[in-house]
């Protein structure tokens, strides 16, 4: 039988070292979710200030905003649609409102509501000559969402900022928001 004993004093040390590195553990932890939380805040108010304090009813606003964000597009919108956010949200406009809520947009606080989606063809999209567009919607003048897409069959979508394809939306559904845009418009 081996048997094993500890006298006060160490007992007492082991405790201490012990306790110490359960403080220098939490401290180190403490310090990487602080640094976590403060980097997810910058984002997040990094996004929800996409837009803000600009009039979107004025089309030279809205160009210059475009421009802001590194794209080049034509001075005059491709397109000008009225639509209406849905009610009830499918699963397209669940994902499509995802990507908006990565931008500091959500389009649940404007449900019902007739808006207008301004569209641009962008001229400068990386490796794309053409067929890239730049929509925002716009409520009152308030920008509520946007994207940049493809009108080709196997686009894409994705948000405002270059380098922002956090979308959640695959190629096909990112056909069916547009089509539910178009079946939406009056």
């Amino acid at each position: 039988m081996f048997v094993i004993s500890f006298r006060a004093p160490t007992m007492k040390a082991a405790a201490i070292i012990i306790a110490l590195a359960v403080i220098v553990s939490a401290a180190i932890w403490e310090g990487r979710v602080a640094k976590n939380a403060t980097d997810s805040a910058s984002e997040v108010t990094a996004a929800s200030t996409l837009g803000k304090g600009i009039d979107f009813s004025n089309n030279e606003n809205r160009v210059a905003f475009l421009k802001s964000l590194g794209w080049e597009v034509t001075s005059e919108p491709a397109e000008v649609v009225e639509i209406i956010i849905p009610q009830t949200f499918n699963e397209v406009y669940n994902n499509y409102n995802t990507l908006q809520k990565s931008q500091g947009f959500d389009l649940t606080k404007y449900r019902g509501v007739r808006a207008k989606r301004w569209t641009y063809n962008i001229t400068n999209y990386p490796n794309v000559k053409e067929g890239v567009r730049a929509n925002l919607i716009v409520y009152n003048g308030t920008l509520i969402g946007g994207d940049i897409s493809s009108v080709e069959s196997n686009g894409f979508m994705h948000g405002l900022r270059i380098g922002n394809v956090k979308t959640g939306i695959s190629t096909s559904n990112a056909d069916i928001v547009a089509e539910t845009f178009k079946s939406n418009s009056k």
